[in-house]
């Protein structure tokens, strides 16, 4: 089975990483403001796109997998993403996750959740007899290779100035190869505890900055030039025409970083997403939230759905893109975890009737953003891991909605009864 997803062609304002306010709201903030002119379109919503984009498969080798991937606030999707669980031929028990996250344009995102593999696959250099260094040199060429090809490209059709961000898992039957180049991630989490994550490419760090510097750019508010947020990534051409220096030492490189790590049985998942994710959560918290999703629901695109939510609701301002794949030692469902759901749930919802009463007997309309406050500023044992009362913010206006049910129906039944006696 091979998911493909393709995106809309946008403007991504340089790829800048937003962080918005935390909590429970939806609020971009003041800070967001544009100042720019007029003319320059705004890269957000007013309200943000709320659809979501899921999908889900396995593997005859017990591993299951989720995608899931919002628009959110931004003015258009530039992610894309591939799964292919198994591969062709040989390669049958070998697998492969992406996701690409574009800017300033998705064509780049787009072309390469088609055609990056391909491109790995053809320096012949991944194969069943597997070899680490090979492999691993495979994909690197892999990524030079295509981003000759669209460099070439971009001359002779008619392509947007567009970048993206990789990040790759490669599984092979002993094997996961670490894959990236830019600042989405790649996350494994083995025996409960994060054990090994990819480092984003920013270019304030030193060595990023010093190939930028050597290839006579700067770094300019934390940006190459004091444009791109990212010191690695294919397309970005402008980026990549210093005559003088080869394909690696430009001032945007397409070379990714690729890490190697034997397989275990303590191995539960692996997390590959876009720094839409990485802006609300870190590594440990996201961690510690798909492990507690996965003991209350064996629906993964539930887990990957309430991720993107919580994404949403503690601030970020991106497209939001995620793959999830269990291996067979990932957390499972108990009733024990079910009971704890279930009674945290009823905890929440008798702490807003609460809340109610009291707003009630001073006369006054209960607020939903005053109820929201007052839960999340109670101490509640139980609550998520990594996610906290931002996770259950659905739970909270549930029931909400339900005690305003059971106010309104009384209110007119009051207006009712006091025009009868009149």
């Amino acid at each position: 089975m091979i998911v493909n997803s393709g995106c809309r062609d946008g403007l991504k304002a340089g790829h800048q990483t937003d962080r918005g306010a935390q909590g429970l709201g939806m609020s971009k903030g003041d800070e967001e403001e544009d100042e720019e002119e007029e003319a320059t379109p705004s890269p957000y919503l007013e309200r943000p796109i709320l659809d979501k984009s899921m999908a889900e498969g396995s593997t005859k080798k017990g591993i299951n997998y989720a995608v899931g991937s919002m628009q959110g606030w931004r003015a258009h999707m530039e992610d894309a993403h591939t799964c292919i669980p198994e591969m062709d031929g040989e390669l049958s028990s070998w697998g492969y996750f992406a996701v690409f996250d574009g800017h300033a344009g998705s064509t780049v995102a787009e072309y390469c959740s088609h055609h990056l593999l391909d491109h790995i696959l053809a320096t012949g250099m991944i194969k069943e007899e597997e070899n680490k260094v090979e492999v691993m040199e495979g994909i690197r060429e892999g990524f030079l290779r295509i981003d000759k090809h669209m460099h070439t490209l971009s001359r002779q059709e008619n392509w947007d100035r567009s970048g993206s961000t990789a990040a790759a898992v490669m599984l092979s039957p002993q094997n996961i190869y670490f894959i990236n180049c830019g600042d989405s991630r790649t996350l494994l989490c083995r025996d409960g505890q994060v054990c090994f994550y990819t480092e984003d490419h920013k270019p304030c760090n030193p060595r990023e900055k010093e190939r930028i510097q050597n290839a006579g750019g700067s770094v300019t508010l934390q940006r190459v030039n004091g444009s791109l947020a990212v010191s690695r990534a294919l397309g970005d051409f402008d980026f990549k025409e210093v005559e003088w220096r080869k394909q690696t030492e430009q001032l945007v490189s397409p070379e990714p970083e690729v890490c190697e790590l034997e397989r275990s049985p303590g191995d539960e998942f692996l997390v590959v997403a876009c720094d839409g994710v990485w802006d609300a959560l870190d590594n440990e918290e996201l961690c510690a939230f798909v492990r507690s999703r996965l003991q209350v629901t064996d629906d993964l695109r539930e887990v990957c759905a309430q991720v993107i939510d919580l994404c949403l609701y503690k601030g970020s301002l991106d497209n939001i893109s995620i793959i999830i794949i269990c291996f067979p030692g990932a957390p499972r469902v108990s009733p024990e975890t079910l009971q704890q759901e279930a009674a945290l749930e009823e905890l929440i919802e008798k702490k807003v009737e609460d809340v109610f009463r009291v707003i009630r007997s001073r006369d006054k309309d209960p607020d939903l953003l005053y109820v929201m406050r007052f839960v999340a500023s109670e101490d509640i044992p139980g609550l998520p891991p990594g996610g906290g009362i931002t996770s259950k913010r659905d739970c909270v206006i549930a029931a909400y909605q339900k005690q305003m049910a059971s106010y309104r129906p009384q209110e007119f039944m009051d207006i009712s009864g006091s025009e009868d006696s009149s």
